[in-house]
């Protein structure tokens, strides 16, 4: 037997924030799902992302405590064109989301940005430059 990539599970201290966030970016979250401890959405390829409430992570791991000094975790959404970064990252951002890094463009032949979802998290929209090796 061998183990195989299921989920993605992160903690959200506002359910309703995190929910809200990821629908933004098409993360198909069941209506209602808000006021529940724990939420899950489907993913391409069958992949889930997976939310809990600090207060779900505290009812199995007492001691648990949200971590400090930054993000430890990303997720990279690849996006159709270099301009739809920017519309993603420009919408988020006026919709009053925290944008870390101002759309670029990175040396390695992408469209680059990051906004953090509201616990921290970092979340990486880009897509491959015109005439880039990917």
């Amino acid at each position: 037997m061998t183990p195989r990539f299921d989920a993605i599970g992160l903690v959200a201290s506002d359910m309703a924030a995190s929910v809200a966030f990821y629908r933004r970016l098409g993360f198909d979250f069941p209506e209602g799902v808000e006021e529940q401890p724990h939420a899950e959405a489907g993913l391409p390829g069958g992949l889930r992302i997976m939310l809990d409430r600090e207060e779900s992570v505290r009812s199995i791991q007492p001691g648990w405590q949200p971590p400090t000094g930054g993000g430890r975790v990303s997720l990279a959404l690849r996006c159709d064109s270099p301009a739809e970064v920017d519309s993603v990252y420009g919408e988020l951002v006026g919709a009053g989301y925290h944008g870390e890094l101002k759309p670029w463009d990175a040396v390695w032949g992408q469209r680059y940005a990051v906004v953090l979802d509201p616990d921290g998290n970092g979340v990486d929209l880009f897509a491959p430059l015109p005439g880039a090796a990917q």
